[in-house]
């Protein structure tokens, strides 16, 4: 039971936490990434997942770790938006990667469009009190990736192993 609750709660709570920080703050906390490492690896052992199971997990992991921190060293993304990818993987493992990928990449296009198109108009007087959407106005200011992450991983997390262990 108490697994049970895990899986449906711990990674949608932390996704949506992730996308929530993101859109007002343009940060993730690094300890939202943790609790997802920590949640994924007691998880993990708690259900007796298979050494090598587990060995491909953290494999999805470090390579979008690496990859991740590619496009941070260019500064296409963020430093906390490539950790939070990194720690999603290690969730999804091979099976959802490509899924989460492909949705993260076009969830991410259209957010940045949407917030081009939202930067070219006139932010009205009373909109401009609140100090998130006046900086998320900004047109120097970035693009909070982590809400397309999120998002990407909670339309895939359905199809994964802890979701299928679920209706076993």
């Amino acid at each position: 039971m108490l697994l049970d609750t895990i899986r449906l709660l711990l990674f949608p709570a932390l996704m949506a936490f992730a996308a929530a920080s993101d859109l007002v703050s343009m940060t993730i906390s690094n300890k939202v990434s943790l609790a997802l490492i920590g949640g994924f690896l007691v998880l993990a052992l708690a259900v007796g997942m298979a050494l090598p199971e587990l060995g491909w997990h953290l494999a999805a992991g470090f390579i979008v770790l690496a990859a991740a921190f590619a496009l941070f060293a260019r500064g296409w993304i963020g430093g906390g938006d490539a950790k939070l990818a990194a720690a999603t993987s290690l969730w999804l493992g091979f099976d959802q990667l490509m899924p989460y990928l492909l949705y993260a990449s076009l969830l991410g296009g259209a957010l940045t469009l949407a917030l081009l198109n939202f930067r070219m108009i006139v932010l009205p007087p009373a909109l401009e009190q609140w100090s998130w959407l006046a900086r998320l106005h900004r047109k120097e200011e970035g693009i909070p990736y982590g809400i397309a992450l999120a998002v990407a991983a909670l339309l895939v997390y359905p199809q994964t192993v802890w979701m299928k262990m679920l209706g076993a």
